[in-house]
């Protein structure tokens, strides 16, 4: 079993900033770059498990994004920090599902949340693949930790107009 000591709280990852050319032409970030900056995140988190870019070169498998929810709730310009948090809402042997929060790290307001799922792949084959045991013994620790935090109040929202019901 890994040693790693996971908070039970959601991972946080500082140090992102809103650059000039993620502003378009509404004064303001650009849906693409939230999604980048979720990214950027998401990276920090793999390393963190041991299955980011170093993970990639040495075995050959990598994790790729299958669904990918983002809500944008409040405007972040240019030159905002940005703090985003991770929580693992699930895992198997192949796959992982969790929810990320990105805030304006000095103001504190939630700018965008994302609801991923990715899966484990070999890329020589293409094909989805078991995570390996010390990734999974990694994930299974952070289950620990996170299996009974509070489930976010958006995770698993669909998407559709609401309409308001005549009384």
């Amino acid at each position: 079993m890994t040693d790693l000591n996971f908070a039970s709280e959601p991972i946080e990852i500082t140090g992102q900033t809103v650059l000039p050319e993620w502003i378009d032409y509404n004064g303001h970030m650009n849906v693409a770059f939230y999604v980048l900056a979720f990214d950027k995140a998401l990276d920090r988190v793999f390393d963190l498990l041991d299955i980011g870019v170093d993970y990639v070169q040495r075995t050959g498998d990598s994790a790729f994004v299958l669904q990918n929810h983002v809500a944008y709730l409040a405007e972040l310009k240019q030159g905002d920090p940005i703090r985003v948090t991770f929580q693992l809402l699930d895992r198997d042997k192949k796959k992982v599902h969790y929810f990320m929060q990105m805030f304006h790290a000095d103001e504190g307001y939630l700018s965008a949340t994302a609801e991923q799922i990715m899966m484990h792949v070999s890329l020589s084959t293409r094909r989805s693949s078991p995570f390996p045991p010390e990734a999974q013994d990694k994930l299974a620790a952070l289950w620990e930790a996170h299996k009974n935090l509070p489930r976010p109040q958006s995770a698993g929202a669909g998407i559709g107009i609401r309409r308001k019901t005549a009384a």
